[in-house]
C-alpha cells in the first residue's frame, strides 16, 4: 500500500465586497483564465469550482460569488455559513467600497467566527503605485487578522492566484490541526 497517499479536501470560500467591485472578475480570472470588460451583476450567488493541488493535498474549491447589493445584508448569514474562507473585496477606484470592508469583515467574523480571510484591492491597476500601497498598509493596520491584502487586477491578472493560493494554503492549515 502506498505510504503517501494524498488527502482530498472540499472548502468552501466566499467573495464578499460590496457591488460593482470585480468579484465575479476575480472569480472568472482564477477559475476560467478570462476577464470580459461586460459587467454583470451577481443576483444571489454564482458557485465555482476549482481543483487545486496544494502538495500533499488536494483541494477543491467551492467558490461562492455572493451579490453586493443592500439585499445581501439580509441573506449574507445563510450564504456565508459554513466557509472556510473569505476573499473580501474592494475597489481601489472607489473609496467608499475599501471603507465598507469592515463592516464585511464583521459580518464574515460572526458567522464563522474561525473562517480565514483575506482582502484583495482590486482594479489596482487603475491606481497610481502609492496610492495602492497606502491603502494596503492602512488596511494592514486596520485587519492584522488578514492572511493578505493583496492589490489585485483581474483585468491583467496581477496578485489574482497569489492572493487564492495564499487562503487557500492557510484553509488547508486549519483544516489538518
Amino acid at each position: 500500500m502506498n505510504a503517501a497517499v494524498a488527502r482530498i479536501f472540499t472548502q468552501k470560500l466566499c467573495l464578499v465586497g460590496d457591488f460593482g467591485v470585480g468579484k465575479t472578475s476575480l472569480i472568472r480570472r482564477f477559475v476560467d483564465r478570462s476577464f470580459s470588460d461586460q459587467y454583470l451583476s451577481t443576483l444571489g450567488v454564482k458557485i465555482s469550482r476549482k481543483t487545486l493541488v496544494l502538495a500533499p493535498v488536494t483541494l477543491n474549491l467551492v467558490i461562492w460569488d455572493i451579490e453586493g447589493s443592500t439585499r445581501f445584508k439580509e441573506v449574507a448569514p445563510s450564504y456565508l455559513q459554513g466557509a472556510s474562507g473569505a476573499v473580501l473585496v474592494g475597489d481601489l477606484s472607489r473609496i467608499e467600497t475599501l471603507h465598507n470592508l469592515r463592516d464585511h469583515v464583521a459580518l464574515y467574523q460572526r458567522v464563522n467566527p474561525k473562517g480565514i480571510m483575506a482582502i484583495a484591492l482590486n482594479k489596482a491597476d487603475l491606481m497610481p503605485y502609492e496610492q495602492v500601497i497606502q491603502w494596503q498598509q492602512y488596511l494592514w493596520s486596520a485587519h492584522p487578522q488578514m492572511v493578505c491584502i493583496m492589490p489585485t487586477s483581474a483585468r491583467t491578472g496581477a496578485a489574482v492566484d497569489e492572493t487564492f493560493h495564499q487562503l487557500s494554503q492557510h484553509m488547508i492549515q486549519t483544516a489538518l490541526q
